[in-house]
């Protein structure tokens, strides 16, 4: 019978490290022709979205798809997990926290490989839900020794740090302004609904890597034009999801100033396919739109986790 998991069976199994574990395999399978991954599709209400992604990881045994609606309330995430040779349901998860660690474990790969090796300061852009996963997954993937954090909210971003600084045993704290949050950071993480660029070209230091894991709509940059164009690798999840999506990427490409061939996908780095950094003041920047694939990948090893502890309930399905 297939297993239901709720949001707190999953909090009691899903931890950092086995996020960025399952992140890093799909990507990997999909670089090796392993993996199929659908973009995102949309059905617009005037106060509701619904949000499909779907995919396969064959070489893992499943298939699956993440939906999700949202509206002024909220959102609301489930995953639907299906043995890939039987076509059989395994589970149904609720997954707004395995979708905020998913989401911060694709930063944190993208950093392990693309980040010079020897970062020891960030700066975040955000102080949110996702915010928190992105931060927990570039502590868990470099040596970082502090994290400069920007927020709209100044009571909220006080708590944030506070409760984060004890949490990662890392000095997260407040940053005085956007150009404090860039200038001086070997890593540099947005996390955001920004419709206009969060920060100036011009503030980043040489050698520095870029996470921009919050302009996933057409309506939403985070970063300007001439950040972008300093550069080199520019790397996607997928290029198809990223040609649909990057907001962040799109103005550049629509006026043939970024070419389709020149981004590159994390999984060609993983496997070896194609080159990451290259030279110690290059400027990294990974553009996350998030696919199907990541969430079955943390789902399968969730899944698994529960089995062991006897989590979630029994469905009279599959």
């Amino acid at each position: 019978m297939a297993l239901f998991l709720s949001e707190h069976d999953v909090k009691q199994v899903l931890t950092m490290a086995l996020a960025l574990e399952a992140v890093e395999s799909a990507h990997r399978d999909l670089a090796l022709g392993e993996a199929q991954d659908t973009p995102r599709a949309r059905t617009r209400l005037p106060r509701t979205v619904l949000h499909l992604l779907q995919g396969a990881l064959p070489a893992q045994g499943v298939l699956g798809y993440k939906a999700y609606t949202s509206n002024r309330s909220g959102n609301r995430f489930l995953v639907h997990l299906f043995d890939a040779a039987s076509g059989m349901l395994l589970a149904i998860i609720e997954a707004d926290y395995l979708g905020m660690m998913r989401t911060g474990a694709a930063s944190g790969v993208a950093a392990k490989w693309l980040a010079r090796p020897d970062s020891r300061v960030a700066g975040v852009f955000g102080s949110g839900w996702q915010a928190e996963g992105h931060l927990r997954a570039i502590c868990a993937a470099l040596p970082l020794e502090r994290v400069k954090v920007w927020g709209r909210r100044p009571e909220r971003l006080a708590a944030f740090c506070q409760r984060l600084s004890v949490e990662l045993e890392v000095a997260v704290e407040p940053a005085a302004s956007p150009e404090a949050t860039v200038r001086g950071s070997d890593v540099v993480g947005t996390v955001t609904t920004a419709a206009e660029p969060l920060f100036d070209a011009d503030w980043l230091e040489p050698g520095c890597h870029i996470n921009a894991a919050g302009s996933n709509a057409l309506i939403r940059r985070e970063l300007s034009e001439d950040a972008v164009k300093r550069c080199q690798p520019v790397c996607v999840d997928a290029v198809p999801t990223a040609l649909a999506e990057a907001g962040d990427l799109l103005p550049l490409l629509e006026k043939g100033r970024l070419h389709p061939r020149q981004l590159i996908e994390l999984g060609d780095i993983i496997i070896g396919r194609r080159a990451g950094r290259t030279a110690a003041d290059q400027i990294t920047l990974f553009e996350s739109q998030g696919m199907a694939i990541q969430d079955l990948a943390v789902a399968l090893r969730v899944v698994r986790a529960a089995q062991e502890m006897g989590l979630g309930t029994a469905l009279p399905l599959g």
